[in-house]
């Protein structure tokens, strides 16, 4: 069998998303599936895999747990090694970029987690060396192969929803404090002096979702707050939030539809799922979440009456459909993975690079802009 072996520095795996998204979920997975098959006889093997921190212990630890032969706290040497070709990136968004830099200069092909970079300006020097290196790039779009959003894809493809109205979208959840109950994410995402912000950690996400899905954006306008002033680290110390908490945001697209979305760290969840996108049109409507989507039709709506004197007697919930799994769903990581180590191995397209992470450093800048100045802000063109 002919095998395409692919060298991948991991940069920034010993944090929860890197270990159990990327590493172990994603190439992995993919080793202990036999590779990515491009046909009978050839494919696709990441191997070997090289990683990088500053915690020695960690990468220990996780090279035995993973059967992953090589790590180092040195990525100067890591970069300048032969045998690896691509470099991974998901360090914290302050470091991300100086070592990007270095991973380009070095002649590797790079992919990495988003934000990208800290600032527009960063990100399209980013895309723009990278260019000029002539090396393949991509960005971690995760949310376009979850099921759920798949699902969606399919109903507005096959033209279920009829004329589109209008897109609504939840996400978050409650994080305890941690002065009763442990907090679930990791402190430094409550500090924007450590790159902290759902505002600019979620626009990133919602950037390639709506371009992907709905439309390209015209303009937005955002209202962004620090709801809770203190939590507690993880060594049990209080700290002051100085990063914003909650983000809510509306976007106009140049077809004219409207997409709200809203992302809190600080709502509890009475909804189908942590993430939910609400559409509706003229002939039916959908609510997505990560993994499922549900349907309701013209025919099959409702007619409800306003009368709030009487108990509401319509069960709004039973008049909606499941959509089916028609056909197996991968871990949303592991196939966006897999493409990109196609594209790294034949050449096969793939459009979700440098200058589409730099997009989404583009409006999470425009959503800050938005809501320190109080106003609607235009999208312009990235030339």
């Amino acid at each position: 069998m002919k095998t395409h072996s692919i060298g991948i520095i991991l940069n920034g795996v010993t944090g929860r998303m890197g270990t159990n998204q990327h590493l172990e979920r994603s190439l992995v997975a993919i080793r202990q599936q036999g590779g990515v098959r491009l046909g009978p006889d050839e494919r696709i093997m990441p191997e070997p895999l090289l990683l990088v921190g500053r915690n020695e212990n960690k990468l220990r630890e996780l090279s035995q747990r993973y059967g992953v032969d090589r790590y180092t706290t040195d990525l100067d040497a890591a970069l300048g090694d032969d045998r690896y070709s691509v470099y991974f990136d998901a360090l914290a968004t302050t470091l991300r970029y100086d070592c990007l830099r270095k991973a380009i200069a070095a002649g590797k092909h790079i992919y990495t987690e988003k934000p990208v970079a800290e600032s527009l300006d960063q990100a399209l020097t980013l895309y723009r060396e990278a260019q000029t290196a002539g090396i393949k790039h991509g960005v971690v779009q995760d949310k376009l192969w979850l099921p759920g959003l798949l699902k969606l894809k399919y109903l507005i493809d096959t033209g279920f929803f009829g004329r589109i109205l209008s897109v609504r979208g939840e996400f978050g959840y409650w994080v305890f404090e941690g002065f009763q109950q442990t907090c679930q994410r990791p402190s430094w995402n409550y500090r924007k002096e450590d790159g902290g912000s759902i505002l600019i950690d979620m626009f990133c996400h919602w950037r390639y979702v709506i371009d992907n899905l709905f439309g390209p954006i015209q303009s937005l306008v955002t209202w962004a707050d620090t709801h809770i002033p203190q939590r507690v680290d993880e060594q049990g110390n209080t700290y002051d939030c100085t990063a914003d908490d909650a983000a809510y945001g509306i976007f106009r697209l140049k077809n004219g539809l409207p997409v709200q979305m809203n992302s809190s760290w600080c709502t509890r969840v009475r909804r189908d799922d942590l993430l939910t996108l609400h559409v509706d049109g003229t002939k039916g409507s959908a609510v997505a979440g990560l993994r499922e989507a549900w349907v309701q039709t013209d025919a099959m709506t409702p007619k409800p009456v306003w009368n709030p004197d009487v108990p509401q007697p319509i069960d709004f919930y039973s008049d909606w459909s499941q959509v089916p799994n028609n056909r197996p769903y991968d871990n949303a990581f592991k196939a966006e993975w897999e493409l990109f180590l196609r594209h790294v191995a034949t050449d096969e397209p793939f459009r979700w690079g440098l200058l589409e992470g730099a997009k989404g450093v583009q409006l999470a800048e425009l959503g800050i802009r938005s809501w320190q100045d109080r106003c609607w802000v235009d999208v312009p063109e990235i030339e």
